[in-house]
């Protein structure tokens, strides 16, 4: 069930039109369907500097790889992609073994240009393609008595240098409360500016919740699991006090190594300004229903 959410943002804000190789010849019809039924959020216009390809590409955060930044679109390319498939277990319905190119198939398709907020205050605006990860779990039969979703990304240590190294456990798992993973905004990036997602940027299935600091973005999937529990989070385990399960976006929550309260876009050089950082990475209105009632200082 596509088009549940209506896009805030415009082309101007993300990459300049001729680095987008004719995105809407690609993603068809389905782009138009962004102006259809949504949350009923208002369109507002921003400005924001552009992100180019080669940032978005060339700028990670991929540990598997390297913990440098150019180390992911440097070593990436070793990751085996083709065939892949994701285990969704648990408590759903229809357990099993789900084939990338049989879910592409009942996936409708659709174009989500969103911000992107580090813990590390640098930020990025992209245009992804993808599905609703609602329209993934409902495939699977999601059952009355799950409460949260669990991730899991792949493990192959000969594809995989960075994971020789202990920077955390592997391998690289998250979690989302199910109706943060329901919620319209919660997507499965498969592609970036309308061409296949590069192997940096998690490739082949890639998670996005954009209201969350982005290694709740969990990249490379291999399973889903639905469960009644809690489940654990890579940086959560690392370090409790520094990674809180939700990790939403939040000024008001520092980190204990870098204050949230401002962030910088990559691609703006060594001047580049400092912006403050918005509530909910700009989605307030979207999802702080979510957390009514919540302590968000406690429960970061």
């Amino acid at each position: 069930m596509a088009y549940r959410w209506k896009n805030t943002l415009t082309d101007n804000d993300v990459t300049p039109e001729h680095l987008f190789l004719n995105r809407r010849q690609v993603i068809g019809a389905a782009a138009a369907g962004l102006a259809l039924t949504g949350l009923g959020a208002q369109a507002r216009a921003e400005t924001l500097e552009p992100n180019e390809w080669d940032d978005i590409t060339s700028y990670n955060n991929f540990y598997e790889f390297g913990t440098g930044k150019s180390d992911p679109a440097k070593y990436a390319h070793m990751l085996t992609t083709d065939p892949w498939g994701v285990t969704i277990d648990g408590m759903v319905d229809r357990p099993g073994e789900y084939a990338f190119e049989d879910i592409m198939k009942k996936m409708t398709a659709e174009e989500r240009i969103y911000r992107f907020r580090c813990v590390e205050r640098w930020a990025m605006v992209v245009p992804w393609n993808g599905f609703e990860l609602a329209d993934l779990l409902e495939m699977a039969g999601v059952q009355s008595s799950a409460k949260f979703v669990a991730f899991e990304t792949a493990l192959r240590p000969d594809e995989m240098p960075g994971v020789s190294r202990p920077v955390i456990e592997w391998p690289y798992v998250e979690g989302l409360r199910l109706d943060e993973a329901m919620h319209p905004l919660t997507m499965i990036a498969t592609g970036i500016y309308g061409r296949d997602i590069p192997n940096q940027n998690g490739a082949p299935l890639r998670l996005v919740v954009p209201w969350k600091y982005g290694y709740k973005s969990i990249k490379s999937i291999v399973r889903i699991t639905l469960t009644d529990t809690q489940p654990p989070t890579a940086w959560n385990k690392y370090s409790a006090n520094e990674y809180g399960f939700y990790s939403n976006v939040n000024p008001e929550v520092d980190h204990p190594r870098w204050s949230q309260e401002y962030e910088t876009l990559i691609g703006q050089g060594l001047f580049a300004k400092k912006t403050p950082t918005r509530m909910f990475n700009g989605y307030e209105e979207e999802v702080a229903g979510l957390y009514e009632g919540m302590d968000l200082v406690k429960f970061h």
